[in-house]
Parts: C-alpha cells; structure tokens; sequence
C-alpha cells in the first residue's frame, strides 16, 4: 500500500490526544501514509496536515449549537467536496460525533471506508440511532467494554480497543512526588478543580466551583485549591468566575497539567466527561457536576431522550454509584461542598481505589496499536487485500 491518505476529523482536546496517538501508531503500521484533516495541536505535531483547527468544532448541547450552524454547515459542505474529490484510504472520525455521522453516509456511499473512532453514547442517548449509526459507517472503535455488546446486539460492527489513557496513565500516581512537581506543600490538604475543556462549559460551572470554593474556605480553611485549565480561553472565563466570588487568591491555577493537577489531589470537583475517566485512572475521590442550558435539559427530560442510570464515568464502568454526580439545580455550592467534604472523609478509600485500579486494568488493551490495527485491517480488506 502506498502513500495512502488517511483523513481525521477531531472536535476537542481529548479527541485531538486520541488522535495524535492513533497517527503514531498508524505510521509505524504504514510508514508512507499521509494525514489530513480537522486537527489539534497534538495532531498537528504528529504530522496531520489541518485543513480546520480543532476548536472550529468545539460546540455542546442540543441548543447551544445553533449559533454556530452555519459555520459548522459550511465546514461539513467544505469537508465533503474536498474528501471526494481526493477519495482516502480510510476517513476516521476521531470523536465529534456528530459532526461526523452526520457527513458519514455520504462518504460512505462513495465507497470510502468510514470508522468512527469513539463510540456515542447510543447506549445513553436516543437508542434508536444504533441503526443509523450502522448504515453510516463500517467499523465503530470503542472505548469502553460494554459498548461493543451493545452493537454485536445490533448486528453493528464495533471492536472494543480500549483506551489510551489507561495505557498513557500509570497503574500508581504518587500524590507527594505530584506535590514537588507543581511546586505545592506537600503535608496540605488539596481540592482539585477542573471545570471543563470548552469555553461554554466553564461559564455554566465556573460561577458554582467559584461558590463552593468560598463555602469550603469558610467551613475548611485548612483546605487548598488547584484548579488545571485546558487553554489560555478556558483559564479567562474561569479567573473571572474565580474573582466575581472574591476566592481568585485562594485558587492556584495550572496552564494543562491536569493529570499532575489530579494526581496532587486528595479529592476532586470536575466537569462531567473524559476528566472524570482521567480522574478514574489517578485513582482518586471526585464529585462529578453537569449543566446544560435550560432547554437542552427541558427536552432531555421530557423526550426521555437520556437512558443510561449514571452520566458519571467511574459510576458507568463500575454499573453501580461509586461517586456522587450532580446535574443543573443541584450543581450549586451547598451541596458540592458537603460532598466534597465527604468524598475527603470516605472511610472506604481503599476500597473506592480498588475499584478504579480494576477499571483501570480493563481498559488497559495498549488501545492506539489495537485501534490502528483494525483500521489497517479495514483499509485492507477494502484493497482486496
């Protein structure tokens, strides 16, 4: 095979580190393929030539996309033309899912293999669109072992391959040596904040980490507060929540390193998504919050369109509540700072750490090798090969 174009399309930071990773390993599988699409930094470096920067698909909720349709509209309509008019070997959607479902059947119909590289929350959300899904596209990799069942159900071709940051992340983070390498006390009691990777996340949590920032100093002043914050954007909304509540001072505030962030921790306050799975894999107490705009929940609820019992990850791969998670109304400072406050207190610690050093050893499949592999499996098997 060669020199075959391999076209990625990634929505977020976490979808632009699985990316990078999965070209790595995709190079060494195929040492003249080119990479092209829509990239992150960490792509970029990995040598995938970014026709749209990451964060032009950097969009969440069912009504917070709206304003941004026409440019996302225009970006898909760009995308298309130029995907078949130089047709790849493979395209592989890398997350941004539906960005790229959405654009899949078209691609798919022009005899271009489509992965889809995480799965959708199919599982969670809106069941019905399994089938869709399988018409869309030819291979779904998973993250997480209980989805591939889910589609082996639906006669959907799926891998579980697991995922790359149980691979990346060691089984042990020592929180002392975390300590000494972010500067800290090492003998403090720490409170880590992560409040999310996109702009308009943080607005909606920043104001309530703020407040339970100030609640917490008033009932613990021993406490310390560390906050990691995905980008220069992300690090503004937040400061800004951080001094409207009068605490900026009380919060040390990290440019990435969230997994030393997390790791230097005793207990953690994180936005709902692939933090929490991070913070799994450090193995370390959390509270888990998610808000969506009034509407998006609205019609959540009363379309009934959410099926899963838990949206927390470490609750999901444990099938049973392991942490507590908060959603909309409940997301205020009283009842995230007792919560945190028990999360501190847990005299199951050890037991909670067994549980995550088990989920750990699942996921831990060396996932961009086994990703990579049966996307040159596919290619492949396309060729005749």
């Amino acid at each position: 095979m060669s020199a075959p174009l391999i076209v990625l399309v990634a929505g977020e930071t976490s979808g632009d580190n699985l990316g990078a990773r999965l070209i790595h390993a995709l190079r060494e599988r195929l040492p003249g393929a080119r990479f092209a699409g829509i990239a992150g930094p960490r792509m970029i470096a990995e040598g995938c030539e970014a026709w749209e920067h990451i964060d032009s698909l950097s969009v969440m909720g069912l009504i917070e996309i709206i304003p941004h349709l026409p440019r996302l509209l225009r970006i898909r309509r760009e995308l298309i033309d130029r995907v078949l008019r130089d047709p790849p070997a493979v395209y592989v959607g890398v997350d941004a899912k539906e960005f790229n479902l959405r654009l899949a059947p078209r691609l798919k119909e022009a005899g271009i293999p489509v992965v889809q590289y995480v799965s959708p929350q199919v599982w969670a959300w809106r069941q019905g669109r399994v089938e869709t899904i399988g018409k869309a596209v030819d291979l779904v990799l998973c993250l997480l072992p209980f989805e591939k069942p889910f589609y082996d159900a639906h006669q959907v071709k799926a891998e579980f391959v697991g995922h790359p940051l149980a691979d990346q992340i060691p089984m042990h983070l020592d929180a002392a040596s975390a300590r000494r390498a972010l500067g800290l006390d090492e003998a403090s009691t720490y409170i880590a904040l992560l409040p999310g990777s996109r702009g308009g996340e943080v607005s909606r949590l920043g104001p309530d980490f703020a407040q339970t920032v100030r609640w917490m100093r008033e009932c613990r002043p021993d406490i310390r507060f560390i906050a990691a914050m995905a980008s220069g954007k992300v690090r503004d909304v937040f400061e800004e929540a951080l001094s409207r509540a009068g605490v900026l001072d009380l919060v040390r505030v990290f440019d990435g390193r969230a997994q030393e962030v997390m790791a230097a921790s005793d207990a953690i306050l994180l936005a709902s998504g692939t933090a929490t799975l991070e913070a799994t894999l450090v193995k370390r107490p959390m509270v888990v919050a998610y808000r969506l705009s009034w509407f998006t929940s609205f019609l959540l609820k009363h379309l009934k369109l959410f099926k899963a019992p838990f949206f927390a990850q470490p609750n999901l791969l444990a099938g049973r509540q392991i942490v507590p998670e908060y959603f909309n109304s409940e997301v205020r400072a009283d009842v995230l700072g007792p919560a945190l406050i028990d999360q501190l207190e847990r005299a199951d610690r050890a037991e909670l750490v067994q549980t995550f050093t088990r989920i750990h050893e699942t996921l831990r499949r060396d996932a961009s090798a086994s990703a990579a592999d049966a996307i040159v499996h596919l290619v492949k098997a396309n060729n005749g090969q």
